[in-house]
């Protein structure tokens, strides 16, 4: 069946000007496809040093090269500017020309407006790359052809021809790419808000509104799927009222029953659909543990009921490992279990990761500042932790939050301060007796000591290899 908004898309787009900037991973792709239909490129991009990727354009004839200082002039000429999630939409050369007539999109966005094929869209704080990968695998094991992108996967503008109606798209997005988009996907996740990316928005306000583009801009039968557990996404209720949308409303919940949606409860799974209850598994079987993974399961469950039959549900999360760097068991030395965390960059995200265990544990944190509110994780690091052990920019922050806590006892706790990963390793795995477990979750990002959290969690691996 033909596409008529692509086909009506490839019609206008020829001859137009469009300014791309970023050239990063998925830009590149989309920069070939838009310059296939016969548009006029300007290559924009503030880092002088472009990848080979990037370089190969140059052989390209109508493609212009717009680099480092000179990156964001001539922006009112064009007709598009294809923003990469890098590059922020309120510097001053864009917002100047979005006032002179010029439309503002994205790869991300052109995929949602155009594709044909329903669309799945995860966003939240914590949780949204195990949910996601999680969810394609729901719907692989059921036979569907699915298409997974955003922030892990392809990719897929480029690949939008080659989609059927019946395929499904599976998008993680973050709020770089959700804040200035002006479609929703078909069936909607936010899995929580703490708060994060302070570095790049300009206020926790923006974050959050960044992250409601998700519901936005949905229309009557679409779906969202809200966290009953977290106070953000219930206000989106509200939100979803106000402004008229038509969505349906479901939850997930590993606190309380929900009656549309999945939840946890006594060491089990449950769907419940309109007040009928289905145990999918019990989480004695399943290879994801703790109640951080619990929730991912019940959200993606309630995104994909719809699609995959439960004994199709119980099979693959059965046999799924989860996702590496998130709360990842690593390995079990002299009796003791060693937990991978890294992708914990956020105090909200490592608090979640603390509640997942149901036993005091040994806790590595800290790493690069990314100026975040540290001061509600002292209560957690208490009630979850016997040992503390701190690195990197942040220990600080965190050690004065446990000191402040109405909470602490010095009796309850042993905190101890190192230099580096591999001190802190040392130092778990000599106060560690048969029985424990370590757990690297660091509450912040990695950027003072490694370029990203898997570096991080690597060398923490790498680490424990070695015990």
């Amino acid at each position: 069946m033909e596409n008529k908004k692509l086909e009506e898309f490839k019609k206008n787009i020829k001859g137009k000007k469009i300014a791309v900037l970023g050239l990063g991973v998925s830009n590149i792709p989309a920069i070939k496809y838009l310059y296939s239909l016969g548009a006029v490129i300007y290559a924009h991009d503030e880092n002088e040093k472009l990848s080979n990727e990037a370089l190969e354009l140059k052989k390209l004839e109508g493609i212009y090269f717009c680099i480092g200082k000179e990156a964001l002039k001539n922006l009112n000429d064009m007709d598009y500017i294809l923003r990469s999630p890098g590059i922020k939409p309120f510097k001053k050369e864009i917002e100047e020309a979005l006032k002179s007539g010029v439309t503002l999109t994205s790869e991300i966005e052109l995929l949602v407006e155009l594709a044909p094929c329903k669309i799945i869209g995860i966003t939240g704080s914590a949780g949204k790359t195990t949910t996601t990968t999680l969810v394609s695998t729901f719907l692989k094991d059921a036979g569907y052809n699915v298409w997974l992108g955003g922030n892990i996967g392809i990719p897929l503008f480029s690949n939008i021809d080659n989609m059927k109606k019946d395929d499904i798209i599976v998008l993680e997005l973050s709020s770089f790419q959700l804040m200035t988009m002006h479609k929703s996907p078909n069936i909607s996740l936010i899995t929580n808000i703490y708060e994060d990316h302070l570095d790049y928005h300009r206020s926790f306000e923006e974050y959050v509104d960044a992250k409601t583009n998700i519901f936005m801009h949905q229309k009557i039968g679409d779906i969202c799927v809200l966290n009953k557990d977290d106070s953000f996404t219930c206000d989106f209720v509200k939100r979803i009222s106000d402004n008229n949308i038509e969505s349906k409303i479901r939850y997930f919940s590993v606190k309380e029953k929900v009656n549309d949606g999945a939840y946890y409860k006594d060491e089990n799974i449950i769907l419940c659909r309109g007040g009928v209850e289905d145990i999918i598994v019990s989480t004695k079987n399943i290879k994801l543990k703790g109640i951080k993974n619990y929730a991912n399961i019940c959200s993606a469950i309630s995104l994909v009921y719809d699609y995959v039959s439960i004994e199709s549900m119980k099979k693959t999360l059965l046999s799924f490992n989860g996702v590496e760097h998130r709360l990842e068991y690593v390995d079990t030395k002299n009796g003791v279990s060693y937990y991978n965390d890294s992708i914990s960059t956020t105090p909200g995200k490592a608090m979640a990761a603390l509640s997942s265990f149901d036993k005091k544990i040994i806790l590595i944190a800290g790493g690069y500042d990314k100026n975040l509110d540290y001061s509600d994780i002292g209560d957690y690091i208490i009630d979850s932790a016997k040992c503390l052990i701190l690195l990197g920019d942040t220990k600080d922050k965190i050690k004065e939050s446990v000191y402040n806590s109405k909470k602490y006892d010095e009796n309850k706790i042993d905190i101890y301060e190192v230099s580096n990963m591999t001190q802190a390793v040392e130092k778990a795995s000599s106060y560690a007796k048969d029985g424990d477990i370590v757990v690297m979750s660091p509450a912040s990002a990695s950027f003072d000591m490694y370029s990203s959290y898997k570096e991080r969690g690597k060398h923490f691996k790498e680490l424990v290899s070695k015990i």
